[in-house]
């Protein structure tokens, strides 16, 4: 069976297992302590952490009413029903995000146990859940970000071959940041001098010496005395090992991503148990999340933007790439969405924005996007900790407000000259990748992304009950969006101009009214049929946000269309070019000095979990989920994502504009807003019985659907109520 098909095998598995449930009591899974889905890995610093659960089981619609909370030193405690440090007792609530640890004061450097159980809206006491472990740090006090260590994995050779010259190359499969490790056979008889080529590039049937940008190469050499395993050492690179670069542990060292292994000379028979990679990453849960659909090149742009997030987090911060190894805002918020959309994970993301913070980096669009992960940070966990130790600097030195003039429009000095605070316009990078942006003082994009903060500004400001802040800023959004359609908009050729008196009008200036929600509703057909005319004229971090432009407006079949064409702008460009993470632009004949394993490059990874599936948070910690799957032409799809309260598993299959089916189960203690094509003959009908759907432009609504697994039909469908659900039916 290929590749795809053991992947698709295994997807239906994990799905249809989740759909054959059982009634049960409702039951706590995935505790998490301070956020950490990991517990055991790093020691807790708050000393007064927040727990966190889902459930694994529990009855259709069913919704928690109480908990109970206990927390001891000893398991022993909970056996003899004493728990030493803290007994909640019963408490009257729904929330299961987020509480506070109540009780005595938790003991340092110790491993400290505890368990949930919770009723549920029948006021039924459900069982306890599994004890969950987490150690203290060695002095507790008011919470910081914190993080995992890094995780070192074996890596075996995907492949060997000797090559025309008689050497040997190794090929790893995929390419990784980490080292080299050679191992030779207990019977090697005698030492010897070794010579290894090492790179992210195939040449031919080797390694490529000379593979251009900042892709890398290496030649190493060394001398064998023993038959023990060796680590090949690499020469650090003082281009990303200086400055402002982020510096690896001692303990990892000298790291670089590379692939291929040639072989030019070795004491030794290189085989695949005489030669390894050790590759480096944040801890990632590569099951958590997953994608098929009938697509093959969606799938594949799927799982290369997926590795790609996995494989570039392997500094422990998010960085923009090897060739630098420096944080930066906005690529940062790409990793953020990704991250959420493959992994249950917020450690990384939120020590990443944090670190951002104190060190902020010099475009002016790059600091609005730290009020961005500000906002998802808390929409994604539905935790306030973050917002709370940041809003001053959120607030006072990312808004940049010392650029308002009077009508609330932003003024900046371009990309030339700096602005107040050092900063300086970006638009998108590289330069070439700017669609001919005409930039003005008063600039659109600029300007686009402070209404976007102000309105994240405002729901900060009320989720750490600053009403009056919350209101000004609500205020000023409100009256913002007017001043910014009347000042960029010309009406007569329907899209948005570059600035205040600029004639042209870019991508970029339209493509983030869009995506942001400041078009009128009377305009947006006009607006997105300009940004679609421009194709792909902007960056691979600006694709995040063109085809976020596109989805928003309904355009989907055009955004698919650009994920999966095979043209030199698009992601099957960069693996057909041989790397298997995505590029830093969308070739070298755009940016030179590129390098291979560019995080910013891999926006399809959140895309397609938040845009053609469609699961993304309406409430603060998956209070509330939006399912709005977009999926263009594309027949079936399958698909998790998961969230702080559970994964979401969602599965359609369509005729467009004939039938629709979807498939969901919703996590428990929480609801959802179906949203779904107004395709076929009515009724909507919700597990085989008309529901009374709302039309809201070119979708029916049901809302506040309750936990479980649901069906969702519309039009003459194949599958009749209480029928076997059956997708893929020509792929499994």
């Amino acid at each position: 069976m290929t590749e795809r098909g053991m992947a698709m095998k295994r997807l239906w598995m994990m799905v249809a297992f989740c759909w054959i449930g059982t009634v049960s009591a409702l039951t706590p899974d995935g505790l998490m302590c301070e956020l950490l889905a990991k517990p055991g890995l790093v020691p807790v610093t708050d000393e007064t952490p927040e727990f966190s659960w889902g459930f694994k089981d529990g009855r259709p619609g069913d919704f928690q009413t109480a908990y109970q909370i206990q927390v001891s030193t000893t398991t022993e405690g909970f056996k003899l029903g004493k728990p030493d440090l803290w007994d909640s007792g019963k408490v009257n609530s729904s929330e299961s995000l987020n509480i506070s640890y109540a009780g005595d004061g938790l003991p340092t450097d110790r491993q400290i146990c505890w368990r949930v159980k919770v009723w549920d809206m029948k006021r039924k006491e459900g069982p306890w859940s599994q004890v969950y472990a987490f150690k203290t740090a060695a002095k507790l006090g008011a919470d910081t970000p914190i993080r995992y260590p890094l995780t070192q994995r074996r890596v075996d050779p995907a492949r060997l071959w000797t090559n025309a010259a008689g050497r040997v190359v190794v090929d790893f499969g995929r390419a990784s940041f980490g080292w080299l490790e050679l191992a030779p056979p207990p019977e090697m008889e005698k030492g010897g001098d070794f010579v290894l080529h090492v790179g992210e590039k195939r040449s031919g049937d080797g390694v490529d010496r000379n593979p251009g940008g900042t892709i890398r190469y290496a030649k190493a050499r060394g001398a064998l005395t023993n038959p023990g395993v060796y680590r090949v050492p690499f020469t650090a690179d003082r281009r990303n090992t200086s400055g402002a670069a982020v510096r690896l542990p001692e303990e990892i060292g000298v790291v670089m991503p590379f692939r291929y292994v040639e072989v030019e000379a070795c004491p030794f028979a290189v085989t695949p148990e005489t030669i390894r990679q050790i590759a480096v990453t944040y801890p990632f849960d590569t099951r958590a999340a997953a994608f098929v659909s009938s697509c093959d090149a969606l799938d594949q742009v799927y799982r290369f933007c997926k590795y790609s997030i996995r494989m570039t987090t392997f500094a422990g911060i998010y960085v923009d790439g090897d060739r630098e190894r420096i944080p930066y805002e906005a690529d940062a918020y790409l990793n953020q969405l990704s991250h959420y959309a493959l992994d249950r994970e917020f450690t990384l993301a939120r020590y990443s924005h944090e670190y951002l913070m104190e060190h902020p980096t010099w475009p002016t669009e790059w600091k609005q996007h730290s009020i961005m992960m500000a906002w998802q940070d808390w929409m994604y966990t539905g935790n306030t900790e973050s917002l709370a130790r940041c809003y001053e600097a959120l607030k006072t030195k990312k808004l940049l407000d010392f650029c308002v003039r009077e009508d609330g429009l932003l003024v900046t000095n371009g990309p030339d000259k700096t602005n107040q605070d050092g900063s300086r316009d970006i638009v998108d990078w590289p330069v070439g990748e700017r669609d001919g942006f005409e930039f003005k003082p008063v600039n659109t994009v600029i300007n686009a992304f402070h209404a976007l903060n102000l309105r994240q500004m405002a729901d900060i400001a009320a989720a750490l009950g600053k009403t009056d802040d919350a209101e000004a800023f609500r205020k000023r959004y409100a009256a913002f969006t007017g001043v910014f359609h009347k000042t960029f908009y010309n009406a007569e050729r329907g899209c948005y101009v570059d600035g205040e008196g600029a004639s042209h009008a870019s991508v970029h200036a339209n493509m983030l009214p869009l995506a942001f929600g400041l078009v009128p509703e009377t305009e947006v057909a006009r607006v997105a049929a300009f940004t679609a005319g421009r194709d792909m004229a902007c960056s691979v971090y600006g694709a995040q946000y063109l085809l976020e432009a596109l989805f928003e407006a309904g355009l989907e079949r055009e955004a698919i269309h650009l994920m999966t064409r095979s043209d030199i702008r698009g992601w099957l460009n960069m693996m057909k070019s041989g790397s298997t993470v995505t590029l830093e632009a969308w070739d070298i004949l755009y940016k030179p000095n590129l390098d291979w394993n560019h995080a910013w490059g891999a926006a399809p990874a959140n895309i397609i979990p938040r845009y053609v599936l469609g699961i993304r948070p309406l409430e603060p910690g998956f209070g509330k989920i939006l399912i709005r799957p977009q999926l263009g032409e594309i027949r079936d799809v399958e698909g998790i994502v998961p969230t702080i309260r559970g994964s979401v598993k969602i599965g359609v299959r369509q005729e467009p504009g004939q039938f629709y089916q979807l498939r969901v189960e919703i996590p428990y203690n929480t609801t959802a807003r179906i949203e779904v094509p107004a395709v076929g003959v009515l009724p909507v009908c919700l597990d085989g019985v008309a529901f009374d759907a709302t039309r809201d432009g070119t979708r029916w609504v049901l809302d506040g659907v309750a936990p479980g697994s649901h069906l969702v039909t519309i039009g003459d469908t194949p599958l009749k109520a209480g029928g076997r659900f059956r997708f893929f039916r020509k792929l499994f």
